[in-house]
């Protein structure tokens, strides 16, 4: 993860138009990610290209505590859908492992625009079956 984004996520005003939108509709499941009492991210479930699809985003100032592996785990737990699929790009090796971690396997490759780096860039594509 760590590479993509959309467009309306500049501002903490337009990231709040976008948080609403998606947390009314049904098709998605959101969770906030708390670490000591404090908001530190987020773990989502949501269709992308017509499969459900996971994603969670978490503070950089966070990286490197667990934080990720144990939100996602909790998350799909609670989360029933599957198979479920995640897209990473193929240098971030810290959210491969988290994926990998929690269950995910490899089950593609592809291309995909990453917003955040202003290009297209290689991805893994992820499939979890089952717990």
């Amino acid at each position: 993860m760590a590479a993509f984004g959309g467009a309306d996520l500049d501002s903490p005003d337009s990231f709040q138009v976008h948080w609403e939108r998606m947390l009314g509709d049904r098709a998605v499941l959101a969770r906030t990610v708390l670490w000591n009492g404090r908001i530190v991210g987020a773990v989502l479930q949501f269709p992308l290209f017509q499969k459900p699809s996971v994603a969670y985003s978490i503070d950089r100032g966070f990286w490197g505590r667990g934080i990720a592996t144990r939100a996602l785990s909790a998350f799909l737990k609670e989360c029933p859908v599957r198979p479920l699929y995640a897209r990473v790009a193929t240098d971030n090796r810290a959210s491969q492992r988290v994926l990998e971690k929690c269950g995910f396997t490899i089950s593609g490759s592809g291309r995909g625009f990453a917003r955040f780096r202003g290009a297209e860039i290689e991805e893994l594509v992820y499939r979890l079956l089952a717990l």
